[in-house]
């Protein structure tokens, strides 16, 4: 400005020694000279709108580092897993199941709202915010919302990471029981596969004592039938030798009466002994018979028992089937 200043008062005394006349040097100079002052006011003007403009740039700078050094700061902590929770207000809270915010809201119904505190910028000095222009304040107030937006995503973020990370410990608990309740279905499902093969083999084993006891009482049904037949016979025996015995008897009486007509002591003797043979025979029927039907009563109980331990062995095969069937159900389920 200066060196503009001394040439333009070099240039009017040329413009005054040229050959004119001093009238219209004169006005001339005075036009100039009004027309110098307007421009040295509009360039003081100038200088000092520019001034202005940058001192407003420099406090929006100075206002743009501040926000996104409290941006950075705030991204170094929101990335400490502990810090960001204690910064969002994340806590663990007695009888509410999961974490909470602040205000104590469950995670999964907390709000997104989050207050923006301008002095936590830390600017130093108060007095500079107070003269700043509306158009400086229009653009604050955009810069500060969107930082306060910033932070509200960043804070919901790590919200979201709370509950995701929450969640995520939930199911893995659920997986834990459910392996654990897979293992204990699959120890408890090979225990009763193990008792099964015990029951098939059971089963098996009774199916072949059931077999040989079903032939023990065929044999003894059999053998029964043939000691009935014996025993028949025995009586058929029993009724011949009754009559030979009545028929002998009478010959005897006969004999006796023959005797007493005729008494001879040989004819006498022979008829004692024939009488003798025929009271042992008979003695030795009767026993026989005796004998038979003992054995027949023995064999009837015999047949009696066994016919009753094979509908006891019979019962317990059909809870046993029923039993099987229960099980395969079980395992079908399972």
């Amino acid at each position: 400005m200066a060196g503009q200043e001394e040439s333009s008062s070099s240039l009017f005394p040329r413009e005054h020694e040229k050959p004119h006349g001093s009238e219209l040097g004169k006005s001339q100079l005075d036009v100039l000279q009004e027309s110098f002052q307007e421009v040295k006011i509009c360039m003081h003007k100038s200088e000092q709108d520019a001034k202005k403009e940058i001192e407003v740039l420099w406090r929006r700078v100075k206002t743009a580092a501040t926000v996104l050094s409290y941006l950075k700061s705030k991204a170094q902590v929101m990335a400490v897993p502990e810090l960001s929770y204690a910064a969002c207000g994340i806590r663990q809270s007695e009888g509410v199941d999961g974490l909470v915010d602040r205000d104590g809201v469950p995670l999964t119904f907390c709000s997104r709202n989050v207050d923006f505190d301008i002095s936590s910028f830390g600017c130093p000095d108060e007095y500079s915010w107070t003269r700043i222009d509306e158009h400086d304040n229009v653009y604050i107030e955009e810069l500060l919302n969107s930082a306060n937006l910033v932070t509200e995503v960043m804070e919901s973020l790590v919200q979201r990471a709370a509950i995701a990370e929450s969640e995520t410990l939930v199911h893995k608990e659920r997986v834990s029981f459910g392996q654990e309740e897979i293992k204990r279905k699959t120890a408890q499902i090979e225990s009763m596969s193990f008792k099964l093969g015990e029951m098939e083999k059971f089963a098996s084993g009774t199916n072949d004592i059931l077999n040989e006891m079903k032939q023990r009482v065929e044999d003894l049904v059999e053998e029964t039938t043939m000691q009935r037949q014996r025993a028949a016979e025995n009586d058929l025996e029993l009724c011949r030798v009754k009559r030979d015995f009545e028929s002998l008897k009478s010959y005897v009486n006969s004999l006796i009466s023959v005797r007493e007509t005729l008494p001879s002591p040989d004819k006498f003797q022979v008829i004692e002994r024939l009488l003798e043979r025929l009271m042992l025979r008979t003695t030795q029927l009767e026993s026989e018979k005796s004998q038979k039907d003992a054995e027949v009563n023995k064999l009837v109980e015999e047949n009696v028992r066994l016919t009753a331990l094979l509908d006891k062995k019979e019962a317990e095969l059909l809870a046993m089937n029923e039993q099987f069937k229960v099980m395969a159900l079980s395992n079908s389920r399972f």
